[in-house]
């Protein structure tokens, strides 16, 4: 049994079992600060009814903070190694499929009747080529589910660094069967190159925002971790342009498309290895001071980071006294449970809010504005530029108005949105305002998902979990995510046929729930360190 004893509040006196969880992390706490002298003692007490030993504090009420860093050169290079590199292939992956979905559809005809021997006359089911189309595109899904259920396996097995490189391995085989499949006349290629690109990308999705999250400051940790996001806001607006048919949207040349993600997968190969691994993995999971010490200096273009080294290394003591974080241990542990709650339902609720269906929907209400094919595809480059302006927007806020504002506001916002194009949607073949109104609202609701929910969900759950178990946190979410993008996928489409327009009541309905779970469960993690954090679940669990 250990007692505590509080200075402030001398009868204020609680009592742990000695299995308590909190047990181990006091005295790994303990440890640290009794190598630390500088800071105050007599706070908070110890004392153990089964040794008689005074253990000495736990927190000191006036502890250093972190204190807060600027950008620097090298570390822009390691966001951009890390960033560029694989969120392009998400992004660009994910919409590049999009613009020539006729021009493939009407190849794999061509190959069906090919292989019939039936000659010229012979015309494959149409239900047959859509089926196969179908396939290849929800494959990239199953990929990422994949992926992402491996990124706490490839995080703590070969690093965030090398994780990240072996990756592109995935990205080459994915691009050179896509790329070859016309000319070899087999949509098996397509679809296993889709099926490689997909996993690659699961393990992007993982492996990028920890890797940027350990490697920003404090201060810039939101902002960093947008980047992200931005990338793959760029990378699909990349893969509109690309897809229109003055640059290679043709039938000869749409095999092109899928080469080009090759060229972002080897600016990473030659740029990433330049960049040290993130320090606190090296700290935490080898055990290498000296070298994450060095690291860290690099990160930050100074030697003066003993104040970033004192946390990680409170960090490193209190992992010693504990084993390593499974799934089991995740999901029965309240101080892991609840974050990985929120952290999984977050994600939910980004692929849930509807952001696939007004994209896909988004032409369609172009056409409906009488606008012809041409205009309707240039609106929806517009869509896209303005989603990438605002995802660049939103990483300059999310370090002033912080992550739990922003999600509330983009989602209230796609609410109150989404209930307005549903009303307008059910009115727009009567009146050419409408129409254009409901353009509006297109654009809008694509803003209001780029202020926070487009990219905040990514980087949250590195976050919310300390380096002992964000592996597994980020495999859960991740894999979380791309089931949630696989089910709108699937789900989409028949809905839309039985319900028209008013399929859109339906995210009407999420988005005043996910409203309500961000409001009343989702903590804010702006300027936190993961010491603070993982104590803010802890009182929560205790309750």
């Amino acid at each position: 049994m250990i007692r505590l004893d509080r200075e402030d509040s001398p009868d204020s006196v609680g009592y742990i079992e000695d299995d308590h969880p909190l047990r181990h992390e006091m005295a790994a706490q303990t440890l640290s600060l009794l190598a630390a002298p500088e800071r105050k003692r007599g706070d908070i007490s110890m004392t153990s009814s089964t040794t008689d030993m005074d253990a000495g504090l736990i927190y000191s009420r006036d502890r250093r903070r972190v204190p807060s860093q600027s950008a620097n050169g090298r570390l822009l290079f390691a966001i951009s190694a890390a960033a560029l590199g694989s969120a392009f292939q998400h992004g660009y992956n994910t919409g590049v499929v999009n613009a020539p979905q006729s021009l493939i559809e009407s190849w794999i005809s061509d190959v069906l009747r090919n292989r019939s021997g039936a000659g010229a006359e012979y015309k494959p089911e149409p239900s047959q080529v859509t089926m196969i189309w179908s396939i290849a595109v929800s494959i990239f899904c199953v990929g990422g589910m994949i992926g992402g259920s491996l990124t706490g396996l490839i995080a703590e097995k070969l690093g965030r660094k090398y994780g990240l490189l072996y990756n592109n391995i995935l990205v080459l085989a994915g691009c050179l069967l896509q790329q070859h499949s016309k000319n070899f006349g087999s949509y098996e290629m397509f679809i296993a190159g889709r099926f490689f690109i997909g996993v690659n990308c699961g393990l992007n999705a993982g492996l990028v925002p920890m890797y940027l999250s350990e490697i920003s400051p404090m201060n810039l940790r939101g902002a960093v971790g947008t980047v992200y996001q931005l990338v793959v806001t760029i990378s699909i607006l990349i893969s509109q342009i690309f897809g229109l048919k003055s640059v290679f949207g043709t039938a000869e040349n749409w095999p092109l498309l899928f080469e080009i993600a090759l060229l972002p997968s080897i600016f990473q190969v030659i740029t990433l290895p330049f960049c040290p691994e993130s320090p606190r993995h090296t700290l935490l999971h080898h055990g290498l001071e000296l070298q994450a010490q060095k690291d860290l200096s690099w990160f930050r273009g100074t030697i003066e980071v003993h104040d970033e080294m004192e946390e990680m290394k409170n960090e490193y003591e209190a992992m010693k006294l504990t084993p390593q974080v499974t799934i089991r241990e995740m999901l029965s542990n309240a101080q892991l449970r609840i974050p990985l709650f929120i952290a999984a339902m977050v994600m939910v609720c980004q692929q849930l809010s509807g952001i696939n269906a007004v994209m896909f929907f988004s032409t369609k209400i172009f056409k409906m504005a009488q606008l012809s094919d041409e205009a309707a595809q240039y609106s929806t480059l517009g869509m896209g530029s303005m989603n990438v302006l605002m995802t660049l927007i939103s990483l300059v806020l999310v370090e002033k108005a912080g992550r739990k504002t922003l999600l509330l506001i983009g989602f209230s916002g796609m609410f109150v949105d989404t209930v307005l194009l549903t009303i307008c949607l059910a009115f727009v073949e009567k009146s050419i305002v409408i129409s254009y109104f409901c353009i509006l609202l297109v654009i809008v609701f694509v803003v209001m998902f780029a202020v926070g929910p487009g990219s905040i969900p990514w980087f949250l759950v590195s976050e919310l979990f300390n380096q002992s178990a964000r592996p597994t946190a980020a495999s859960i979410a991740v894999a979380v995510n791309w089931t949630a993008n696989f089910m709108v996928g699937l789900g989409f489409l028949p809905l839309q046929e039985a319900l028209g327009s008013n399929v859109f009541v339906i995210f009407a309905v999420l988005l005043g729930l996910f409203v309500l779970f961000v409001w009343k469960k989702v903590p804010e993690t702006k300027n936190k360190t993961m010491e603070e954090i993982s104590s803010m679940f802890r009182q929560i669990s205790y309750q």
